[in-house]
C-alpha cells in the first residue's frame, strides 16, 4: 500500500481512507497513505443533505476518497469530509492512488534486483522523488521521456541502472492527441499542389520538434484533417497554432482561403519501448 513521505496530510488534501468504526454521530477512518493515522468524519460532513442513518453512506471496510478539512499534529487530530469531494476530485484522487501503487510495485522490483528491502528503497528513492516531483510515478514518467539522468542527484547512483531497466520496460508515458480540421481552397489550376505543399511544409516543420507527431489526412475537398500528438495538451495546442498560422500564411499568399473548423483532444498512453 503506497504511503506518503509526510507524517500528516495537509489541510485541503484529498486522501484515500478505509472506514474502521461507524457511530451514530460520525465515523473513524484509517488513512491508507499515512500508516497509523486515523481521521474523524462528523455526520454533518458525510453528505450535503440531511443524514438520518449514517450507515446508509458508510460501512466498516469501505474505501472512500475524503477531503482533509482540519489537521492538528500536536493533538493527532485529523478531520475529514465526504460531502466536500466532487465526483471529478474523487476520480482524480483514485487515479493518483493507482499511479502510486504502480510506482510502489516498480520500486519493489528495483529493490529486489539490488538485494535491498523496501524500507531502504522507500527512504533512498521514494522520499526524495516525492519531495521533488510530488508523486513518484511522475518522476518515473520524466525519466521515461527525458532519460534516467533526470533522477541523478536525487537518488543514489547505484539505483539508476536498475531503475532505467524497469522504467524502459514498464512505464507508460501519457500523450495528448488533438484532432482538427481545415477547410482549404485555392482557386487556381494548381490549387491542389499548393495545398499539399503547404500541409507538407507545416507537418515537416512540426515533426522536427521532440516528442511531436503530426499527420494530415484528406477528408474530401475542401477538408483536411490534422492529428497532433504531444506530451501534453498545452504543447499540442501550441503546435496547432503554429501550424495553423503557417497554413493560413501560405494559402493566403497563393490567393486562397483556409479556416480552422474544430478541434478536440484525447489522452492516450504509449508504453515506452525497450531500447
Amino acid at each position: 500500500m503506497p504511503r506518503r513521505a509526510r507524517e500528516y496530510p495537509e489541510e485541503g488534501e484529498f486522501v484515500v481512507a478505509t472506514v474502521k468504526r461507524v457511530h451514530n454521530y460520525g465515523a473513524f477512518l484509517e488513512l491508507d497513505e499515512y500508516p497509523g493515522k486515523e481521521g474523524f468524519m462528523h455526520i454533518s460532513e458525510v453528505a450535503s443533505t440531511w443524514v438520518k442513518n449514517i450507515r446508509d453512506y458508510l460501512r466498516e471496510g469501505q474505501k472512500v476518497v475524503a477531503k482533509v478539512i482540519r489537521v492538528d499534529p500536536r493533538k493527532g487530530h485529523i478531520d475529514l469530509s465526504l460531502r466536500r469531494v466532487t465526483q471529478q476530485q474523487r476520480k482524480a484522487k483514485l487515479q493518483e492512488y493507482k499511479r502510486a501503487q504502480k510506482a510502489e510495485n516498480l520500486l519493489k522490483m528495483a529493490a529486489e534486483k539490488l538485494g535491498k528491502d523496501f524500507e531502504t528503497a522507500w527512504r533512498e528513492v521514494w522520499v526524495p522523488l516525492e519531495e521533488e516531483w510530488g508523486e513518484v510515478y511522475a518522476a518515473f514518467e520524466d525519466a521515461a521521456k527525458e532519460g534516467i539522468d533526470v533522477l541523478k542527484g536525487h537518488v543514489p547512483d547505484e539505483w539508476l541502472p536498475v531503475l532505467k531497466e524497469i522504467i524502459d520496460n514498464y512505464v507508460e508515458v501519457p500523450t495528448v492527441t488533438i484532432d482538427a480540421e481545415f477547410e482549404i481552397t485555392v482557386p487556381k489550376p494548381n490549387g491542389i499542389e499548393i495545398i499539399k505543399e503547404a500541409l507538407i511544409r507545416a507537418r515537416d516543420r512540426a515533426n522536427k520538434e521532440k516528442d511531436i507527431e503530426v499527420k494530415f489526412t484528406y477528408q474530401g475537398a475542401p477538408r483536411y484533417r490534422i492529428d497532433i500528438t504531444a506530451p501534453d495538451y498545452y504543447k499540442a495546442e501550441e503546435v496547432l497554432e503554429d501550424i495553423a498560422e503557417e497554413i493560413l500564411r501560405v494559402i493566403k499568399q497563393a490567393g486562397g482561403e483556409a479556416t480552422l473548423l474544430r478541434k478536440e483532444k484525447r489522452i492516450r498512453k504509449v508504453k515506452k519501448r525497450k531500447k
